[in-house]
């Protein structure tokens, strides 16, 4: 210590604060009641420092030169709070490890939680752009040993923290997370909220294995079941491989390139459906099981988390989040196995997917006239109707087919949000926030269709649009605002015209404004087939 001021008065009247003599001489009980140490002023006029501790009890303090007192401090009670209030201490932040509660329990109120639970599924790292900018995510799926659920989702840096950290069939202990209602858009576990790492979030792997938590944890639907499933439900499905379709490569909306891979599966109820296998699920599970079924072994296979797809008929697709099991070793399981190779083989079964009447139409297909759309209401209750219409196309709107598309990429998909032109003669997108040299074509035809019952406008958006003009828009765009040849853009529009179609429609009431209006979007064109339309009638006759 360092003295500043080596000469001050005394500020004040100083008064002493300290107990009485009979409280002094009092026992002490325990350790924990000791009281505060007394505080004594020193009132001596000679003294460059007004204000002193006073000396431990028992110590008396003495003139150095002739060891009698030069003065007595006057002593009073000092004050004393309450029982209830004495001798807290400072507050100290608890450091205790949190308390290791089921999944089941948790909720965003709890200020301190922890869970033991085993990766069941992690998903890869995607990135993303949105107003905000650029970022990373990646999630992850917990399983505990009561068969509570939940996802786990990191962001940007913890998500680089996290991803090599975690891996699937390990346990670990995680604590100091965030939870947020679960976007059942995204997740299909059977939990209200999701967790969200933060940086403060601790993972820690469980170096011995706990049986007591179960491996992975399933809800198999029969296939039955999936015929009346919504589209895009997320389930659980067991069945036999009965045939493997070779991998073929697709080529992706936004120009990328993937696998695809077509699989049937059969189980006890009867009933038959097509699996999709999409990306690495072709290379990796597909040929395994491609393998077995050409050596006429045809294997169980379970899949965790498909995805329930409506589109020509009823079939189950990968995700990011699906998992497939070949031959498992789990009850279900064997109950197939024994029920396939004792009869089950040689038994029929209905497929819910593709399967088609006489003239190669869906069963699951709903003819609809134009007229019936209006009659029927389609479009006005709470979810689209989809249906097809043999119809012919009999005018097309030329003043505005296409619009100015962004052409720049958000993870692996293009934007495609409209552009505008900016103060630099370059094109500006506002979701991006970026601008571009150059600028994508697009599709947005207004299209009017007719048959013997009526005409209707539909919308074609690119894919759609590119069928039924038969050229890209931005071709089009050319010949008309660039080239400026007006008779060959109208040529080629003419040409599209009276021609028979089989449109797949999908029809929604949606607000324009103070207005409700149903539209009607193409989301499939077929050119005519009429040997096959012929059977379709000729059988519609016969039943």
């Amino acid at each position: 210590m360092e003295t500043i001021v080596p000469h001050s008065e005394t500020i004040g009247n100083p008064t002493i604060f300290g107990e009485t003599d009979t409280e002094a001489q009092k026992p002490l009980s325990a350790v924990g009641n000791i009281p505060p140490p007394n505080r004594v002023v020193f009132n001596e006029p000679t003294a460059q420092h007004s204000v002193n501790r006073a000396p431990p009890r028992g110590v008396n303090i003495q003139n150095p030169a002739n060891s009698t007192p030069s003065f007595r401090p006057s002593v009073q009670p000092s004050y004393q709070p309450p029982a209830s209030y004495r001798n807290h201490g400072p507050i100290m932040k608890n450091e205790a490890p949190a308390r290791v509660i089921p999944i089941a329990a948790l909720n965003p109120y709890q200020g301190r939680w922890a869970i033991k639970a085993r990766v069941t599924a992690k998903g890869d790292i995607r990135r993303y752009n949105n107003a905000k900018g650029d970022g990373k995510v990646y999630s992850f799926d917990l399983l505990d040993s009561d068969g509570g659920e939940i996802r786990v989702t990191c962001f940007n840096a913890v998500a680089d923290r996290f991803y090599d950290v975690t891996e699937v069939g390990k346990v670990y202990l995680i604590s100091k997370g965030s939870l947020k209602p679960a976007q059942k858009n995204y997740n299909h576990l059977k939990n209200e909220w999701e967790i969200f790492l933060e940086s403060t979030s601790t993972v820690e792997l469980c170096p011995d294995e706990d049986g007591s938590i179960p491996r992975q944890q399933f809800s198999f639907r029969p296939i039955s079941d999936i015929e009346n499933a919504e589209n895009n439900t997320i389930l659980d499905v067991i069945g036999v491989v009965t045939s493997v379709n070779p991998s073929v490569p697709i080529l992706r909306k936004n120009g990328m390139e993937t696998h695809r891979r077509i699989l049937n599966l059969k189980d006890e109820s009867g009933k038959a459906v097509e699996v999709t296998l999409w990306g690495e699920f072709c290379n990796r599970d597909g040929r395994q099981l491609e393998e077995m079924v050409d050596s006429a072994f045809h294997p169980v296979l379970a899949i965790k988390a498909g995805k329930v797809s409506d589109f020509s008929g009823k079939s189950v697709g990968t995700i990011s989040s699906t998992q497939l099991f070949i031959n498992p070793d789990f009850p279900e399981a064997h109950k197939l196995r024994t029920w396939f190779d004792h009869g089950g083989k040689d038994t029929a079964s209905f497929s819910i997917s593709r399967d088609t009447m006489p003239g190669g139409v869906s069963r699951n297909e709903i003819r609809k006239s134009v007229s019936q759309i209006k009659e029927e209401g389609l479009g006005r209750s709470d979810k689209p109707d989809w249906i097809t219409v043999k119809a012919t196309i009999s005018f097309i709107k030329t003043d505005s087919f296409c619009y100015t598309a962004c052409p720049l990429m958000i993870g692996d998909k293009q934007c495609n949000k409209k552009v505008t032109r900016s103060g630099t003669n370059r094109w500006l997108c506002d979701r991006c926030n970026q601008e571009s040299d150059e600028c994508d074509y697009r599709y947005l035809l207004q299209v009017q269709i007719q048959d013997h019952t009526g005409l209707t406008w539909i919308t074609a958006f690119q894919e759609t649009g590119e069928e039924i003009m038969g050229c890209p828009a931005k071709k089009l765009y050319a010949l008309k605002y660039e080239l400026e040849k007006e008779e060959e853009f109208a040529e080629i529009v003419r040409d599209r015209l009276f021609h028979q179609y089989m449109l797949k429609l999908k029809i929604k009431e949606e607000s324009y404004g103070d207005e409700q209006r149903v539209k009607m979007t193409v989301v499939k064109v077929d050119k005519m087939n009429y040997t096959s339309e012929s059977k379709y009638m000729l059988d519609l006759l016969v039943r």
